[in-house]
């Protein structure tokens, strides 16, 4: 490349530089190698979920960090402290402040509440609860959490005996009286759930009032269970049984990287979207049940899908093209508009170097048509004209011009008689 031409680049070049340096400013940190969830109990679902996400993004050279706590209460104080990036969140437990900084990224699943009675208690409603012993969870769990709320609709919230802690399993709490009601979410395979059922002596609570709470708590939705759908050999249940339900959601700091929060509802996808006893394939994960505000990767996740760059390319290297993609707008500002004026700029450099020439045989003509010229001067300066026109050297693009001026040069010095 000529002299002239790098000259010519020097002024864009530097015009670009300048403009991705400031551009620079304005990207994004790269994500982070790893970040803390908070579950449950290492024998509880979340916890089970947490080290399904943790294999899946393991794939994608990202380290998930798995955290037990004592439930939902204590996982939403983690996220408000910062000693977690993302948590399971049962529905009903949410902090209600438009200051709270946390997102979530959408419901996972249904999460059914059983409540078991003593048969000879013949319950219905939970507003017959008064007087009676019952247990609603451990301090700190979203079950608690959720259970206080539906007392309190009910207004016997007060005229209940809450049992802390069980001491031995549930049945024989309930052999041994220490307990008249249970309060559990949990699934219908757990061996809780599955013992309780079994149970002569226990009764469980079918909510004929379920679309009631659920316009009153729009966090809560009902499911039903056919006659002997937990055990078809044993006709367990004996008949339907419609029990309220709130959902598991993925909640996050609203700081957490976007391109993290994208890979977590990719691995929530493909964990939870095949559905189960109460959820119809593809049903979950979705917007819907949500107590905090909806992401804005959340958003896009449903409705366009996982990022384009994401289907495609290795997470790190997606992530690092989405990032500077603020790049391309001073590459748009200023490339197109220079490619349009760079070739002008280049003729003009390019014919300068040949016609700034023309100026002085100009000269040497006038002076030559004077009376008396002094000819040999005249010469002079022409031979230097031509000396230094020998040494210019241009595109080939350019070259008849050159010879032009060449031929010019040899028409001077015949006027001067040469």
């Amino acid at each position: 490349m000529s002299s002239t031409a790098l000259k010519t680049l020097v002024l864009p070049v530097l015009l670009t530089v300048a403009a991705f340096y400031i551009a620079y400013q304005f990207v994004d940190p790269a994500p982070p190698r790893e970040v803390t969830i908070t579950t449950g109990s290492p024998d509880g679902a979340y916890y089970n979920f947490a080290l399904k996400y943790k294999e899946l993004l393991a794939r994608h050279d990202f380290k998930l960090v798995v955290q037990e706590s004592h439930g939902s209460v204590e996982n939403v104080n983690r996220l408000l402290s910062e000693a977690a990036h993302v948590g399971f969140v049962q529905g009903g437990t949410a902090r209600r402040s438009d200051q709270v900084p946390l997102q979530t990224l959408g419901s996972l699943y249904y999460e059914p509440l059983w409540v078991f009675f003593r048969k000879d208690l013949d319950i219905r409603y939970l507003n017959e609860l008064g007087g009676l012993k019952i247990f609603i969870g451990e301090q700190g769990s979203g079950t608690r959490s959720l259970v206080e709320r539906l007392l309190s609709e009910n207004e016997i919230l007060d005229k209940v005996e809450l049992v802390d802690e069980l001491q031995g399993s549930y049945d024989s709490s309930f052999n041994d009286a220490k307990v008249d009601v249970v309060f559990l979410v949990a699934s219908p395979e757990s061996s809780a759930v599955s013992s309780l059922l079994d149970n002569d002596e226990v009764e469980l609570l079918s909510f004929e009032r379920a679309e009631a709470y659920q316009r009153r708590l729009r966090f809560l939705s009902y499911v039903d269970i056919p006659r002997g759908m937990i055990n078809l050999r044993n006709d367990i249940p004996a008949q339907p049984i419609r029990l309220l339900a709130a959902t598991a959601n993925l909640v996050v700091h609203e700081d957490l990287h976007p391109a993290i929060q994208d890979l977590l509802l990719q691995a929530a996808d493909e964990v939870h979207g095949d559905g189960g006893w109460f959820e119809s394939t593809g049903e979950f994960p979705n917007a819907a049940f949500a107590e905090y505000p909806l992401s804005k990767e959340a958003k896009r996740f449903y409705e366009y899908g996982p990022p384009l760059l994401q289907r495609f390319l290795p997470f790190r290297l997606a992530s690092l093209i989405d990032r500077l993609k603020v790049m391309i707008l001073p590459l748009v500002v200023l490339m197109l508009p220079l490619m349009k004026i760079m070739p002008p700029i280049y003729t003009w450099r390019m014919r300068s170097k040949i016609y700034r020439w023309y100026q002085s045989l100009e000269k040497i003509d006038l002076a030559n048509a004077k009376p008396e010229p002094d000819i040999a001067a005249l010469r002079s300066q022409l031979d230097e004209i031509e000396q230094e026109v020998i040494h210019v050297h241009v595109p080939l693009s350019f070259a008849s011009q050159l010879y032009d001026l060449h031929q010019h040069i040899e028409l001077v010095k015949r006027r001067l008689g040469s």
